[in-house]
């Protein structure tokens, strides 16, 4: 029998004993001891005989079982079992016994004297009068009084399938979570091999870890209120001792919270219960969102994860997350205000979110929504995005371009996401982020023009970082790094991105490297490399030769954000997301040697026509690891070699670094700055935002 207490006065005893002298060892009904919380009845409430028979009602509605104490009629003793009420019409109740609970039990020794209905959050007695009782069923008279006795301070749910761990200063036990309120975790629990109970210290405070399976649904730490005394098996009562969690590092700039009209609200299935939760959300930002409950129908927990988290806006549309309960704070109307941060969402989610969010403060911002393509084009061309002579080498695979741009824009697959400023269906602003690398999104296409006076190139860009602040933390975002291209020369990205650079002084924190590009037609296509040079495979230690140069002449971010560690990467290949929408990436890297000796690696990008309009992600990166000794003939044969997997007239070329470029007197045509942000450093990026140019985030 597995059994569920009801109430907190009542107490049930799961190891074998005997109950009276020279009977048989058995697992007994449980004990009543609590005999204080009958006798002192003076401040309970009144409950009518109609409210009881409603209550009969509902729990034989709900397949639940009422308590009966019994009283020994010689024996200073008194029992609760268990019994199934019938359906009440009158005053009349008729109940079954639970089977398991009479076992050889003598009745006839027996008086009646209480029911108990336990409804989780308080307990309410009926002193019934006994017509007629037998070993299957018994018959009572409900009063016209009862009372409702032992309020709790937070309603008691029975709980399902949720393993428990107990680990305190090397004692381990492992079991079951029985029942749950949000002040109290009850836990029948075995001790490990090689453990006892006899090292457990009730004095002291323990960890414990609930799961289901192997998703965990809590940690923390809590202290012992009671426990059942027992060498193999206990029943240990808890309460946790935290009542505010630290899920992320603190950031001093947050997205604004805000109060939308009409509210939405949350649904879940609770992690221990089982069952279905609503809740209304009080405010909600990119990050998380609170929610209130009442005193008395609480269910949430600081620290609880909650694996599946319905967002609904308007009843109609609904956003999945996952999300962690990270405090509960009593307000002054006597009710309970639960801040949630949400730990993951799918990024079309996310998008979707932040744009309801953020039109909400702005009407005119847009993240990630459908777009008339044709509009977008006018847009380049108006602003001089595309200009006559970025036109000059896209315009023979046009058709293509506006293949590509169909995809992203109205099909908003999950590897790009774009931000514009509009009114009417024209667009004043654009600015849009593609995912470059494995763990590494690139920013690029941003163009404006005024908007009544408005800064419309600022106010995307303050869209792009609101939406960044947030999104890196989650894990299906796969972002780790948020990477750009910018011309040296022009004031205004180089304010914007390399001035925190800069300003920062940390490499590893945000990083520029500069590149020398030069659009390659090649040339030497038919040429092979003298004798003794190859052009092959990168090696692992290849890569990592390169590392530590690249480490030692930059320092900074290139190495990783450009998947050039060699790790693999959990999760679907980039190359197969690309693939599922139609779209082509692929990345491969390749050892220029001269015997053994590494002198520069070539990273062959490929992307489909369009994606980046500057062909950043569709063209080679010459990376030079040993510049004096690689003359300009040799690597121009290399490269030449690796052209022609693309299909372009000009394969973008970039050259890293510089000086070996200059030394070598090649006529590159510009420079590129390659600015990369680790994400970790966002907080302040945001920071810097707000003191050069004044943008404000609420």
């Amino acid at each position: 029998m597995e059994a569920k207490r009801s109430g907190e006065g009542l107490s049930p005893e799961d190891n074998p004993i005997k109950i009276f002298p020279g009977q048989e060892s058995w697992f007994p009904p449980w004990l009543f001891r609590h005999t204080d919380i009958i006798d002192d009845i003076d401040d309970a409430s009144i409950v009518s005989r109609a409210a009881v028979i409603n209550m009969v009602n509902h729990f034989h509605f709900t397949d639940r079982y009422i308590l009966v104490l019994l009283a020994h009629k010689s024996l200073e003793e008194s029992l609760v079992l268990r019994a199934n009420p019938d359906p009440c019409v009158g005053s009349t109740l008729v109940c079954e016994w639970v089977s398991s609970d009479i076992g050889d039990l003598e009745l006839e020794d027996f008086q009646l004297l209480r029911l108990f209905f336990d409804d989780g959050c308080s307990l309410t007695m009926v002193p019934a009068d006994l017509k007629k009782m037998d070993r299957n069923r018994f018959t009572v008279q409900i009063p016209e009084t009862s009372f409702s006795i032992g309020k709790r301070q937070a309603k008691r749910y029975a709980c399902k399938h949720v393993e428990a761990e107990l680990i305190q200063n090397g004692f381990q036990a492992r079991g079951l979570l029985l029942d749950y309120s949000p002040v109290g975790l009850r836990v029948r629990v075995s001790p490990a091999p090689h453990c006892s109970f006899r090292w457990f210290n009730c004095d002291e405070s323990v960890d414990i870890r609930l799961r289901q399976e192997d998703q965990i649904l809590y940690s923390g730490r809590c202290h012992c209120v009671r426990q059942e005394e027992g060498l193999t098996e206990r029943e240990v009562v808890l309460a946790p001792v935290e009542w505010e969690i630290k899920r992320f590092k603190k950031k001093h700039v947050r997205n604004v919270r805000q109060r939308l009209v009409p509210s939405p609200y949350v649904v879940f299935e609770h992690p221990f219960l089982g069952e279905r939760v609503e809740r209304e959300i009080q405010d909600i930002s990119t990050s998380g969102f609170s929610v209130c409950e009442e005193s008395e129908q609480r269910v949430l927990l600081p620290g609880m994860i909650i694996p599946k988290v319905t967002i609904c806006f308007g009843g109609a549309i609904e956003l999945n997350c996952s999300a962690q309960v990270i405090y509960c704070s009593k307000t002054d109307g006597g009710f309970f205000r639960c801040g949630m941060a949400i730990l993951d969402m799918k990024i079309d989610s996310y998008s979707r979110m932040t744009h309801i969010l953020t039109n909400a403060l702005d009407p005119h911002a847009h993240i990630s929504s459908h777009v008339d393509v044709d509009a977008l084009w006018e847009f380049f061309f108006r602003t001089g995005f595309i200009y006559p002579k970025k036109y000059r080498l896209i315009q023979s695979h046009k058709e293509k371009f506006k293949e590509t741009y169909k995809k992203l824009y109205q099909e908003n697959p999950e590897i790009a996401r774009h931000f514009t400023y509009q009114r009417n269906g024209r667009i004043y602003g654009h600015i849009s982020m593609v995912r470059a690398y494995s763990r590494t999104w690139m920013i690029h296409h941003h163009a404006a023009e005024a908007m009544d006076n408005k800064r419309t190139g600022l106010m995307v860009l303050k869209q792009i970082m609101h939406y960044l602040n947030d999104m890196y933390r989650l894990p299906s975002a796969n972002m780790d790094y948020v990477m750009c291209y910018f011309r040296p020369e022009n004031k205004f990205p180089d304010r914007v991105f390399g001035g925190f650079a800069r300003e920062l002084g940390k490499p590893q924190g945000c990083s520029l490297d500069l590149f020398a590009y030069l659009p390659y037609t090649g040339l030497s296509l038919g040429s092979e490399l003298p004798e003794g040079w190859t052009l092959g495979e990168c090696s692992t230690r290849d890569l990592w030769k390169l590392g530590q140069v690249y480490a030692c002449h930059s320092g900074g971010l290139m190495f990783e954000a450009l998947d050039l560690g060699g790790e693999s990467f959990p999760g679907e290949p980039l190359e197969e997301i690309y693939s599922r929408h139609g779209l082509l990436r692929r990345r491969r890297t390749y050892a220029l040697k001269h015997g053994e000796e590494l002198c520069a690696i070539l990273m062959v990008n490929q992307s489909s026509l369009g994606f980046n309009l500057s062909e950043l992600l569709n063209g080679i990166k010459v990376l030079v690891v040993k510049p004096n000794d690689l003359p300009w003939n040799i690597l121009s044969i290399a490269v030449a070699r690796l052209t022609g997997d693309y299909n372009i007239k000009k394969v973008p070329i970039l050259f890293f670094p510089l000086s070996y470029v200059k030394s070598e007197k090649i006529p590159y045509e510009k420079k590129y700055q390659l600015w990369i942000l680790n994400v970790h450093y966002g907080n302040e990026y945001l920071e810097y935002m707000q003191r050069r140019f004044r943008i404000s985030y609420k």
